[in-house]
């Protein structure tokens, strides 16, 4: 375990390991002999019952980009606690944030609340089906566009199958939902493009993110997307719950000039409550309330659509977001960071990729270029783990697939998470 645990942090995790499938949530899971209680965050860190502390790059799987418990959005919170939880109906915080998701994204013309990611991806792509009148879908091998049925087909950690073969990614899945959706190649074009071809009578959507996983978009590919999809009406969507309000204001839309149909936001959004969205064109959305042919609306219904408490504190972060210079900071802190691990990693003599773009960072432990989800597979599982469990020994928190930056982190943040990577890579060196 990374630091020493008293009688009472043992049994809580005693208690998880009780109530718990698997001891966790169904989040970020650690092996037993690293696993800890997060007590409470402030700022960029988070801290455990006894009060030890690690610089914070999971940030929730990355809703604080105003670092934990942002004065801004404590006190937004507390506000509208005092006027009530939830309504069932309109209220006055989800209007206003609907507002400003519209003033902000480029393809939103209008939105419809969510709970979560993984409902604003399967919601998008039900409406875009509903709008073009057929049943498939096309997502990129490797892309996660949440845990619902649909998106759960050649994930991240899938052996490669030949194009566009789908192959469901978890137990539970009906084995005949395989056959209603296409795979293609993320950074690709011409072999996604003759795909798309090739079955686009039958296509109801294709779903990316526009930055997947950690794989930055190859100059044209999305031009080339939304030309195709475009030219053949289908409705293309964009996975925008990691990068919406995070590459910039106007999301990785306005960050690489691409405009779809429909997008799903989430994470940044919500402030860190539980709050997402499908936002696009009036045309698309208007099938939430029109009838089809067959008198059909696309159901949509959340006990919390739009919660109050969610939207407050969205409205506050993005109130924060707004301020002159935060999105010129976050760039610069992302490249620094990814330069300190970069040279980190040339010092030690390990042959690495260091992946990101804007406030994310990644390193992926291969000699080879990374430009698709197959070329991750090339990756060093091995030395990821040791890499990533080591800067838990140091105080640093990140997940195995990424590290989201926050506007808590400074200078002091990046010098000790400089000397984390110091101490682990040099550690791993030793033990070569």
């Amino acid at each position: 375990m990374p630091f020493a645990q008293d009688a009472a942090h043992q049994d809580l995790l005693a208690k998880a390991q009780r109530y718990f499938p698997g001891g966790s949530n169904g989040n970020m899971t650690l092996p037993p002999e690293y696993a800890f209680v997060i007590a409470r965050g402030e700022g960029a860190r988070v801290y455990d019952p006894e009060g030890h502390a690690w610089i914070d790059y999971l940030l929730g799987s990355g809703p604080m980009i105003l670092g934990h418990a942002h004065p801004r959005v404590v006190a937004a919170v507390q506000e509208q606690l005092g006027r009530g939880s939830t309504f069932f109906y309109l209220n006055d915080k989800a209007i206003a944030l609907a507002e400003a998701i519209v003033a902000a994204v480029p393809c939103a013309e209008q939105v419809r609340f969510t709970s979560s990611g993984s409902e604003a991806t399967f919601f998008a792509l039900r409406l875009a089906r509903a709008y073009r009148g057929r049943d498939k879908i096309l997502k990129f091998e490797g892309g996660y566009h949440g845990s619902h049925d649909y998106a759960m087909m050649n994930v991240e950690g899938q052996d490669p199958v030949p194009y566009p073969q789908a192959v469901r990614g978890s137990a539970g899945i009906p084995r005949s939902l395989e056959a209603e959706v296409l795979i293609a190649p993320y950074n690709d074009l011409d072999t996604t493009t003759a795909i798309i071809e090739r079955h686009h009578d039958a296509l109801g959507a294709v779903i990316v993110e526009p930055f997947q996983r950690m794989l930055a978009p190859v100059p044209g590919f999305l031009q080339g997307l939304r030309e195709v999809t475009a030219h053949y009406g289908i409705p293309l969507v964009f996975d925008e719950v990691v990068t919406g309000f995070r590459f910039a204001y106007g999301g990785a839309q306005e960050y690489y000039g691409v405009v779809p149909d429909l997008a799903a936001l989430g994470k940044i959004v919500g402030g860190g409550y539980p709050l997402a969205a499908v936002v696009g064109r009036a045309e698309i959305m208007a099938h939430f309330v029109q009838p089809d042919a067959e008198g059909r609306v696309v159901g949509q219904i959340g006990t919390l659509n739009g919660n109050p408490v969610a939207a407050a504190a969205g409205l506050a972060t993005l109130e924060a977001l707004r301020q002159p210079g935060v999105y010129d900071r976050l760039h610069a802190l992302g490249r620094q960071l990814r330069e300190l691990l970069a040279a980190t990693l040339r010092e030690h003599g390990f042959a690495a990729q260091v992946l990101g773009d804007g406030p994310l960072f990644h390193v992926l432990f291969t000699a080879q270029p990374v430009q698709t989800y197959r070329d991750t597979l090339q990756a060093d599982a091995e030395k990821q783990r040791r890499f990533h469990y080591g800067l838990l020994q140091h105080g640093v928190l990140k997940s195995l697939s990424k590290g989201y930056i926050s506007l808590a982190h400074g200078e002091a943040e990046l010098e000790a998470t400089a000397q984390a990577f110091d101490a682990v890579l040099a550690a791993m060196a030793r033990d070569a």
